[in-house]
């Protein structure tokens, strides 16, 4: 016999104290019966009741201690570090030396995030961490380079997502500063290939992290 569902579990439990019968919707209480977990009575109004098996599952989730509810998720902090893909309509959060010194701290903990994640230990290839947050990943490999991203106002790269899977796209308006972010993103464990936008649009980057 399979084992009762969830849904069927808070059924049982739920059932009447003192006489055992069952609320729930008729298919519910049906497939409860086909499991020989609860019977219907043959007299109207046909009230459906645990059975004998019924009965024990009931009983033994009562003996078993109660789980305490799970710690509820914290709140988003507003001071976590974010990299900067270059997409964004305003700049918040420290500048200079500061930002510097954040980024640095952010990307010495990625590496030590590949370390203890990846299976070999490998701190030169991508976590599987960066492979589904992709934009997030490659905006800090280039951040953590010392490129600029883009701003209102200024020149730089701009790292957005694609259709196409495990793969992001990396634009800059110069060659010069995109071959810098080819090489950044090689060096941070990423394969990129350098591609045309459609009807002859500005040259940019797709990359995807390195898997071996």
């Amino acid at each position: 016999m399979k084992p009762p569902t969830a849904a069927q579990r808070r059924i049982i439990e739920a059932a009447d104290p003192e006489t055992g019968r069952l609320s729930g919707t008729q298919a519910q209480l049906t497939a409860l019966v086909r499991a020989r977990l609860a019977f219907r009575h043959p007299r109207p109004p046909h009230a459906f009741f645990l059975s004998p098996a019924g009965h024990r599952l009931r009983d033994e989730a009562a003996r078993q201690p109660a789980q305490a509810p799970p710690p509820p998720e914290p709140a988003a902090d507003p001071g976590v570090f974010t990299a900067r893909t270059g997409t964004e309509t305003s700049v918040t959060g420290s500048e200079g030396a500061a930002r510097a010194r954040e980024v640095r701290g952010a990307w010495e903990g990625l590496v030590e995030l590949r370390r203890m994640t990846n299976a070999d230990g490998a701190r030169d290839r991508p976590c599987a961490w960066e492979r589904t947050h992709l934009v997030q990943a490659a905006a800090l490999a280039l951040e953590a380079a010392g490129l600029p991203p883009a701003r209102p106002g200024r020149e730089g790269y701009e790292v957005t997502g694609t259709p196409q899977p495990e793969a992001v796209a990396v634009r800059e308006p110069s060659p010069e500063g995109l071959r810098a972010c080819a090489e950044a993103l090689e060096r941070a464990g990423w394969q990129t290939g350098e591609h045309t936008g459609p009807r002859g649009g500005a040259r940019y980057l797709l990359a995807s992290p390195r898997r071996t």
